[in-house]
């Protein structure tokens, strides 16, 4: 199905209220509730609201993933993720997303794809439909259209060409900072998933991609463990694994806002500064659940069956 990206926008701006309703310090959960899902940033709620209705329903864990973050992917108004996400140097929206599913450690991921209205949902459909993990530009569109995912029209070249030709007499912007939609969720029966989505960097060269759909950077799922997922500069994250890092650091014992906060102070040590724009969230096998960042404006999302807040970053 085929809509236009203003129509798209308009549409969804009906959807950003719920999410700033929500920005307020609230009391945590008692750990250990289950279901329990756990998102980056005040837009998250909402996303963690549809995902706990459909666990409590009775559904899969999968499609609490991709519906929650379908939430976040249609509130264009938050222009970090979806087709509302601010675009590219050369004007022009590029998404990333990918999702992960802990039993048999199953994934799928889609970079740099353009057009589509729900990435995570691409990026599922490569799990589950091919034999790959990750898919890329316009490969991934054409495979997402394919299997009959809603779109826009795409005809970027314009757009580059005059880019290219401003390019060769202004000085490059530097990018904007941006917040990503990181979803984890923790079945009644232990089972963890989840799922990440973004339009990346506004201003980013065209072709760039971040952590969101690298997997162990922007999430990471073990199904033994738990999940870890990030939000941010991305070439910050990406280059220490850090979600990874955070769940083999749960694994070791430590809790996740433990790990989190090892995993920061690792990065902050090795880069020897800590205006990174790292940010992250996680839980674990037991219910518990974390989060820290460097961004002190930082907030994250949780929603069990008594209770769904948005909380602070309670600091590294």
């Amino acid at each position: 199905m085929n809509m236009s990206r203003r129509k798209f926008v308009s549409r969804a701006a009906l959807g950003l209220a719920a999410g700033a309703a929500a920005a307020q310090a609230q009391t945590a959960p008692e750990e250990g509730e289950k279901p329990l899902i756990v998102s980056t940033w005040p837009f998250g709620k909402p996303a963690n609201d549809a995902a706990l209705k459909i666990m409590l329903d009775g559904g899969m864990i999968l499609d609490a993933i991709e519906r929650g973050i379908w939430v976040t992917e249609d509130a264009a108004p938050n222009k970090s993720v979806g087709l509302g996400g601010s675009p590219n140097a050369a004007g022009f929206v590029q998404l990333d997303s990918c999702i992960m599913f802990g039993p048999g450690h199953k994934a799928g991921s889609v970079a740099a794809i353009e057009g589509i209205r729900h990435p995570i949902s691409a990026a599922r459909l490569v799990m589950e439909k091919t034999k790959h993990v990750m898919l890329a530009g316009e490969g991934a569109r054409v495979f997402a259209l394919e299997q009959g995912l809603e779109s826009v029209p795409v005809d970027d070249r314009e757009f580059y060409e005059k880019w290219r030709e401003k390019r060769k007499t202004s000085q490059p912007k530097k990018p904007d900072n941006h917040d990503t939609i990181a979803l984890l969720a923790l079945g009644a029966d232990g089972t963890v998933a989840g799922g990440c989505s973004t339009s990346g960097l506004a201003g980013k060269l065209p072709g760039r991609v971040g952590d969101s759909p690298i997997l162990g950077s922007g999430l990471y799922v073990d199904n033994d463990v738990g999940a870890a997922g990030a939000t941010g500069v991305g070439e910050n994250v990406m280059r220490y694994c850090a979600s990874f890092m955070i769940v083999e650091f749960m694994r070791q014992g430590l809790s996740p806002h433990e790990a989190i906060v090892k995993v920061i102070q690792r990065i902050v040590k090795s880069e020897g500064r800590d205006d990174l724009h790292i940010n992250f969230i996680a839980l674990d096998k037991h219910g518990r659940h974390g989060a820290a960042g460097t961004d002190s404006s930082f907030k994250y999302a949780v929603a069990t069956p008594s209770k769904s807040v948005v909380l602070d970053n309670p600091g590294i």
